[in-house]
This record gives structure tokens, C-alpha cells and sequence, in this order.
């Protein structure tokens, strides 16, 4: 039976969308990779601009033995997706996410000696999957403004598939990408929670800077006013202090910078932070 809903309800469920843009990746290195690759691991992760959380679906087999002419579809097993892509912005300095993906992908095949591989005879000689797959590393974790709340996928024995071919033109410059994408034999997903962050909205942090300018504004004519009039540079440094620091605290900011100086000052005691 339909029933009304409050406005309240509405709000709370329809205005808190969760967002694409919050997300994180964490590539892995196998074991035996980790003195061939040698990258800063971290840039790696930052340098992520694009994943997609994956998908799975149930295999299911028919049964038509009943006596009521009813078709049953049961299920046996759970296929996952074959692969995961992911897109790298590309440093200039060291080309990191093309030159770990070529490695990594030479190392499964045995591309070992450059020099060799220009022979018309050359042949491949595959490393064992134990080798060259990250038993646990590869994660993508999806979470909110306020950090508080993320689901996090961990894929199983994951390793590069495919590099994607990466376009160059003089006809426009942008942004070089490097689009990889990985397969895996499963991914495990699993709730995470955390206590939340208070981030600042946007027109909090907006409200915060302008009653921070003004705050300062205010110190700084202070001093200046007092510098003139008893011509004590001391004196109009701790009137200027008071003086921010009561602006600050009718404002309701925390913290406010006088011009000129290179520190941020406590709105309640004006001292520098």
C-alpha cells in the first residue's frame, strides 16, 4: 500500500547523492616485480583518473521436468567481469604509468634482452602465473565528501591485459592518457567505515575566506591607525592582533591572516598559529 512521505524523508534520501569523482586506486606489484619496476607507487595511484567498479552475473541452468510445464532457471555459479579498465594522466618527467605497465607486461612474456627481440627468430617464453599475478593489491575503493562511508573492491590475481594505443597529433595538444586494463579471476567487495571528516561545503568555505579577508583587513588598519598615532611599531602589532582577533570571532571563523604576514592568526587569541 502506497503510503505519503515527509518531505524530510526526500530530502535525506534524494540530496546526498553519492558522487563519481571520490574515488581511489591502489595498483599492485607482485612480489617478484618489485625490483624490475621500481616506481614510486604512490604517484602511480594519484596519477588514476578513471577506474569503474566492477560488475558480475549469475550463470544459471534450465529445469523443464516439472509436471506443471514451469521452466526454473537455478543457479551455480557467479561469472565475473573479464577485465577492469583504468586511465593514467602521464607524467612528463618519467612516463611512469606506461613505463610500469611495459615492464610488468614484458616481464609475463619473458621480454628480457632488448637486443634478442630484433631477431626475425625470436620467440616467447612466458613466466608461470605465480610469477607475474598480484594475489591481493589491486583496490578500488569508492567513498564520500566526508570520508566516512566506502565500499572497497579488492581483485584477485590481477594483472595487465591490454595497454590501449595512445594517440599523438600537432593538430591540438591535450592531456596524454594511458589506458590499461587489468583481468582478474574475482573481486571480493566489502562495506568500510570510518569516522566522517567535517569538509566544508562549498559556500562555507567560500563564507570562511571572506570573513578571513576581513578579519585581516581589520588587523591591518589597526596597525597601521595605531603605528601613526603613538608611532610604536609594538603597540600596533598587538592592536592590530586584538583587533583581528575580535573580527574573527564575531565572523565565526576560526583562523585569519593579517596582509602582509607569511602566518595564520587564532581568531580567539590572535596569537600566530
Amino acid at each position: 500500500m502506497a503510503r505519503p512521505k515527509s518531505v524530510t524523508q526526500i530530502k535525506n534520501t534524494l540530496l546526498s547523492p553519492s558522487l563519481t569523482s571520490h574515488f581511489e586506486v591502489e595498483i599492485p606489484v607482485p612480489t617478484n616485480l618489485r625490483g624490475i619496476l621500481g616506481t614510486n607507487q604512490e604517484q602511480l595511484n594519484l596519477q588514476c583518473s578513471e577506474a569503474s567498479l566492477p560488475g558480475s552475473s549469475l550463470a544459471t541452468t534450465e529445469i523443464n521436468n516439472s509436471f506443471h510445464g514451469v521452466t526454473e532457471r537455478h543457479a551455480y555459479r557467479r561469472i565475473y567481469d573479464d577485465r577492469i579498465d583504468l586511465t593514467f594522466y602521464v607524467d612528463a618527467d618519467n612516463y611512469t604509468p606506461i613505463r610500469f605497465f611495459e615492464n610488468w607486461i614484458s616481464y609475463i612474456v619473458g621480454e628480457t634482452d632488448r637486443d634478442d627481440m630484433m631477431n626475425t627468430n625470436y620467440y616467447y617464453r612466458s613466466q608461470y602465473p605465480d610469477e607475474y599475478c598480484a594475489n591481493q593489491g589491486l583496490k578500488v575503493r569508492k567513498f564520500e565528501r566526508d570520508y566516512g562511508r566506502s565500499i572497497e573492491y579488492e581483485f584477485v590475481r590481477a594483472y595487465p591485459l591490454a595497454i590501449t594505443s595512445m594517440p599523438v597529433s600537432y593538430e591540438g595538444s591535450s592531456l596524454l592518457t594511458c589506458n590499461v586494463s587489468m583481468t582478474y579471476i574475482r573481486y571480493i567487495a566489502r562495506p568500510i567505515h570510518t569516522s566522517p571528516i567535517n569538509v566544508p561545503t562549498p559556500g562555507q568555505q567560500a563564507a570562511f575566506n571572506i570573513g578571513g579577508i576581513l578579519a585581516g583587513g581589520a588587523a591591518s588598519l589597526v596597525n597601521n591607525v595605531v603605528d601613526k598615532v603613538t608611532g610604536s611599531d609594538f603597540a600596533g602589532d598587538v592592536a592590530g592582533a586584538v583587533a583581528g582577533a575580535a573580527a574573527g570571532a564575531s565572523l565565526g571563523i576560526a583562523v585569519y591572516q593579517v596582509p602582509g604576514e607569511s602566518f595564520m592568526r587564532d581568531s580567539a587569541t590572535g596569537e600566530p598559529i
